[in-house]
């Protein structure tokens, strides 16, 4: 009992990678832009989704199936760290800015970007 306690401990401090990813469509350069407060999750949870034809932005879902999982690359684009304050659990407002921030850095270089839905 102690030990499934120590571990639901360990579990709990745990801290997943969170910031910025993309989904990029190598035929026509066009990516997905999207921030995670887990981005390990978030990406097996959209290539999952992809893959089985019921990913939410619909644009991006007509790519995957025109050409191929074969023709995208998934990438982190930046890590967003933790607060020193072990108190802090919302980093919603951090995330927001980190995707305003890459949107605009992408938008400059001509990136032509899926609508966010």
């Amino acid at each position: 009992m102690d030990r499934k306690r120590e571990l639901k401990a360990l579990y709990k401090e745990m801290k997943p990678e969170m910031g910025i990813f993309l989904v990029q469509c190598l035929k026509n350069n066009k990516c997905y832009l999207e921030t995670a407060q887990d981005l390990k999750s978030r990406i097996n949870s959209i290539q999952f989704q992809l893959d089985f034809g019921n990913f939410s932005n619909r644009e991006l879902q007509r790519d995957w199936q025109q050409y191929g999982s074969e023709n995208f690359k998934f990438a982190v684009l930046e890590q967003l760290d933790y607060d020193q304050d072990a108190l802090k659990t919302d980093y919603s407002e951090e995330l927001e800015i980190l995707y305003q921030i890459w949107s605009d850095k992408l938008a400059n270089q001509n990136v032509e970007l899926y609508n966010k839905e």
